[in-house]
């Protein structure tokens, strides 16, 4: 890579990080401000039996058009996850600490407990969401989704637990394919935690502006890839500004982070990727990464891996050990033919059709 190439990638991915660091985490959503409907009101019992899916629906839908607040006191909900549970624009969900949305069981191939759907402004807000993988009444399909965010624009989901889906703990993508996609933009994930979920824990699809941040993304596991975060736009369209940043990946059967082609623009930094299965940070065919300051450790592939033709890549100041741990013997024969990657072929790993990759700043 010429001097003036680096240069002009340096630049332009301190730009991309400052951008995606400091842009505003809401857009003036009213949902806080307005009226205030408790579920309870709408006869919703949270006593772990009765399905309290329309009530839920019903305080939702109880909001005027300017918004407001529903309020889920401490109990057990059970969700109709066929029907879901679909929010409104300029409406805040509000979960107690104690409160907890619950899958009832069903043999769908796709379901969600919560959907936000074309719209905006939108915040959901603690409590927890549990799917029914354990109580599946079917044998196919890999998309339950605990949250499911399609071409929605402005939406925080803040402070809440999603565990046990038959698929994803959460999906954030559009609607439509390709040039015709509806974005969904401008979405914050924030002290979440998403574990035990069979495919994935967070799932991106075609978006712009999204934050992933302080969140843990665990032990999944049941149907591939079972990563702990999937940014796999793929055909369908457009994935470009993402920030990982602050959040910890363990545990997955997968990967901690794979990242796949039509994919643009992703800083992942100050994480910490340890024991997953796979990689713990795969980026094949994408464009514009910045690896910084994350612990990557204990992986069972390489600790991170540049593939295919991904370009404009800095990895700086990481630190990277005990990878590679599941081919050991490939490592020791990579250390000793010189093979791409030197002698810390396990822990990062550069792939011969790679471009304009800094490396600099880790910690081996």
């Amino acid at each position: 890579m010429s001097a003036a190439a680096r240069r002009e990638f340096l630049r332009r991915s301190l730009a991309l990080g400052a951008a995606v660091l400091f842009a505003p985490l809401s857009r003036g959503s009213s949902a806080a401000t307005g009226k205030v409907v408790d579920v309870r009101s709408k006869g919703a019992r949270g006593d772990g039996h009765s399905d309290d899916t329309a009530a839920i629906q019903a305080a939702i839908d109880a909001l005027p058009a300017g918004g407001g607040t529903v309020r889920v006191p401490a109990g057990n909900y059970m969700v109709d996850a066929s029907r879901a549970i679909s929010l409104r624009s300029n409406v805040r969900l509000e979960l107690a600490p104690d409160a907890q949305l619950t899958a009832l069981p069903n043999a769908l191939r796709r379901y969600h407990v919560i959907r936000v759907w074309r719209v905006q402004n939108v915040q959901i807000v603690g409590g927890r969401i549990v799917g029914e993988r354990d109580q599946h009444q079917g044998d196919t399909g890999e998309w339950g989704y605990g949250i499911n965010i399609q071409a929605a624009r402005n939406v925080t989901v803040d402070g809440t637990h999603i565990s046990d889906c038959w698929g994803d703990g959460m999906w954030i993508g559009a609607f439509g394919r390709g040039a015709n996609a509806d974005l969904s933009e401008d979405v914050t994930v924030r002290n979440v935690v998403c574990t035990n979920n069979r495919r994935q824990g967070l799932s991106v699809g075609p978006c712009k502006r999204v934050r992933i941040l302080d969140s843990t993304f665990s032990d999944t596991h049941g149907t591939a890839p079972q990563s702990g975060i999937d940014l796999e736009p793929m055909r369908q369209g457009e994935a470009s500004d993402l920030l990982i940043q602050g959040c910890t990946m363990t545990g997955n059967k997968g990967c901690g982070l794979e990242i796949h082609h039509s994919v643009s623009g992703v800083v992942v930094r100050q994480c910490t990727i340890r024991d997953n299965a796979g990689y713990g940070v795969l980026a094949a065919q994408m464009t514009d990464l910045w690896v910084d300051g994350n612990t990557i450790t204990g992986n069972g592939l390489n600790g991170v891996k540049l593939a295919g033709h991904t370009r404009d890549v800095k990895v700086t100041g990481n630190t990277l050990s005990s990878n590679s741990t599941r081919s050991l013997r490939r490592s020791l024969k990579a250390l000793a033919s010189g093979a791409p990657g030197g002698p810390h072929a396990a822990q990062l790993q550069i792939g011969k059709n790679t471009s304009n990759v800094h490396v600099s700043g880790n910690v081996f």
